[in-house]
């Protein structure tokens, strides 16, 4: 008799548990996972640092229907957005959530947020307009299938961003990001150097802080970036097509132009090491 009651138990835990994993299974088959990276187009500037309150996103026709990323410990983050050129990035978010369609996404910035220019020793205030702090709001209309990754890259214009305030000397943020989904975009990644000669011979160096610019096969500006210590760069979230590469305005070498560059989505295209012949002074 003992026996007998002991296999029932034994049945009904089995039972409990395969309806829990069953559950489990289910929750794990209506979500999909989010992630924010943020990258920067730069500007003229030596430190752009931002405070992000809170990130939010809204997969709802409800304006109520906000719910943040993450929690509330996770906030605010500051970033220097300088910093995010040469392939580093900020991984802004990283969620589990019900899949479906995606609307909307807000950032909603502080005030704590600092510029610091060429020839200035202490940093400038950079104010956020109260619209900015009640959230930047990007359009997603994105369908999250169950069990997928998305990984969606904003690519923040720091030379579009930062405003001077009429003649008042004071500077105003109003972010402009370019919002595109890595699995739909591709990326160009390369390396500039200059070429100098010694004794007859050739000598390589890394050229630091060179703007790489972005432009459609039709001439179109579409973004840009600046090269690291090393010389290298690395252009995310271009959609699929052809692009031109240009470095321009240089004192030292002359101005340089690519050929027409084919992007494919889910692709990094590694261009040949581009090289400027640097007079000997």
């Amino acid at each position: 008799m003992r026996l007998k009651k002991n296999y029932f138990l034994a049945v009904a835990v089995m039972l409990f548990m395969l309806g829990f994993q069953s559950c489990e299974s289910d929750d794990e088959g209506n979500t999909a996972r989010v992630q924010l990276k943020l990258v920067d187009a730069p500007g003229d500037y030596l430190e752009v640092n931002v405070e992000i309150a809170d990130i939010q996103y809204n997969s709802s026709d409800n304006e109520s229907g906000w719910v943040s990323f993450g929690k509330p410990e996770d906030y605010p983050i500051n970033v220097d957005l300088t910093t995010l050129i040469a392939g580093n990035s900020l991984l802004l978010a990283d969620q589990i959530m019900p899949s479906g369609m995606l609307k909307q996404i807000r950032l909603v910035l502080g005030d704590g947020n600092t510029l610091k220019i060429e020839g200035q020793e202490s940093m400038m205030s950079l104010n956020t307009p109260s619209a900015m702090q009640s959230g930047l709001k990007l359009n997603m209309n994105t369908t999250l299938n169950a069990g997928f990754t998305y990984i969606f890259i904003l690519d923040w214009d720091v030379q579009k961003s930062v405003l001077m305030a009429g003649g008042s000397g004071m500077y105003n943020l109003k972010p402009v990001i370019r919002l595109s989904a890595e699995v739909n975009s591709g990326s160009i990644e390369g390396n500039v150097s200059g070429e100098f000669l010694v004794n007859g011979l050739s000598v390589f160096t890394d050229l630091e802080n060179l703007p790489v610019q972005v432009y459609s096969a039709s001439g179109v500006y579409v973004t840009e970036t600046i090269t690291n210590a090393d010389g290298d760069f690395l252009i995310q979230g271009l959609a699929a097509g052809d692009y031109k590469l240009k470095i321009v305005n240089q004192q030292v070498y002359n101005d340089y132009e690519s050929a027409l560059i084919k992007v494919t989505a889910g692709t990094i295209i590694k261009i040949d090491p581009i090289i400027f012949m640097i007079p000997t002074l």
